[in-house]
């Protein structure tokens, strides 16, 4: 390991007090399936079919610009028996706002989206997984805590085929990691412009993840259900 990486690895310990939850510490024989950017029709619902065909579930972390735009997909995945989690208001880059901008977003958004959907709303991704100390203190004062990620499955790269993104899937896995899947690209409508949308059949890819992941004797779960057995794992990640 090399110096760099090591000093990083003691920060991220050290810094350990301001939690962002990275993992989950489990004995059961599940992963954490997480889902960013929608809700989407032509998408989400078919992730949702996927999902109650295997009897997995995930935890969706919504747009709210996704759920005005399509609140009936909302109430698919809370009937579905999922975790609906907060990803921002829009997909905007939390850091580049004023800390008073974000507190408003992380109150107003959490209010929102726990009135659509019904139920408490306990988790928040920040776009891009950028967050300064600030914009987590702000995250912990709406009574939200943030959740990032391990393995990821590549979905928003345009360069990788199923196959690499299966790989990347499977990079890191392990019990109670959590992985970073898509079930939208965020554009224009969620204040950003991220290039070009990947092409691929995101539901096509679910299958071949829940199936590399059975492989090793694992079974998707949603943060909350994984945590009912395990403990989060936190560490201190910030962008700046």
């Amino acid at each position: 390991m090399s110096a760099r990486s090591t000093a990083a690895t003691l920060v991220r310990k050290a810094t350990s007090f301001a939690g962002t939850v990275m993992a989950v510490r489990t004995d059961a024989p599940e992963f954490v399936l997480t889902y960013d950017d929608g809700p989407v029709a032509g998408s989400t619902d078919r992730i949702l079919a996927v999902l109650a065909e295997r009897g997995a579930t995930a935890t969706f972390f919504m747009l709210l610009s996704r759920v005005r735009a399509d609140p009936g997909l909302l109430a698919e995945v809370v009937a579905a028996g999922h975790e609906v989690a907060l990803h921002g208001v829009d997909h905007r880059d939390l850091t580049t706002f004023p800390l008073d901008e974000v507190r408003r977003r992380m109150h107003d958004g959490r209010r929102e989206l726990e009135d659509a959907a019904g139920r408490p709303v306990p988790w928040f991704r920040p776009p891009y997984g950028h967050q300064t100390f600030g914009v987590w203190r702000a995250i912990r004062a709406a009574g939200m805590t943030p959740v990032l990620w391990g393995p990821s499955t590549g979905d928003s790269r345009g360069d990788f085929d199923q196959e690499q993104r299966v790989t990347a899937a499977l990079t890191g896995a392990m019990r109670g990691a959590i992985l970073l899947a898509h079930d939208n690209f965020a554009d224009a409508l969620d204040g950003v412009d991220d290039g070009t949308p990947p092409l691929l059949d995101r539901a096509d890819l679910l299958v071949r993840v829940l199936d590399g992941y059975a492989g090793l004797g694992l079974h998707a779960r949603s943060l909350t259900a994984a945590l009912a057995t395990g403990a989060p794992v936190f560490e201190g990640r910030f962008t700046r």
